[in-house]
């Protein structure tokens, strides 16, 4: 599995700074935005893959750990940075944890949503890579 942080372009000034996301900045198209904000305590997030759909991981405010996992490997990542995303591709177990208080998750998403793209249950996430040989 392949960890892909993205700097998030800026502008610089000192009444203060502005990321600018735009065609050339992350591999996809967006065709979604959406994001997390007041998360209860000790609350688990996403614990989903998609069979195509890919993330751009945004902690705006505050911060969170991604943990990510491929049916072999798995990865946490610490996001503190709004100058800094994460892409999660697609067949990518994803859960995110511990939220500071305060934390906003923008999620910038490839494709509208799609139940029909969701792997919910991890035990069916793994089957779904064995059947598609997705785990050579």
């Amino acid at each position: 599995m392949q960890l892909t942080i993205i700097d998030i372009p800026k502008v610089e000034d000192p009444t203060g700074n502005v990321g600018i996301i735009e065609k050339s900045t992350i591999p996809f198209e967006i065709k979604r935005v959406f994001y997390l904000y007041d998360i209860a305590d000790g609350a688990t997030r996403g614990r989903h893959a998609h069979k195509t759909l890919q993330q751009f991981i945004i902690a705006i405010s505050g911060s969170f750990e991604v943990v990510m996992k491929d049916g072999k490997d798995e990865l946490a990542v610490f996001l503190d940075n709004p100058a800094k995303g994460l892409l999660v591709k697609n067949n990518i177990w994803s859960e995110l944890k511990n939220f500071s208080p305060g934390a906003v998750c923008l999620v910038l998403a490839s494709d509208v949503y799609d139940e029909g793209d969701y792997l919910r249950n991890y035990d069916e996430y793994i089957s779904y890579l064995n059947s598609n040989n997705l785990l050579d």
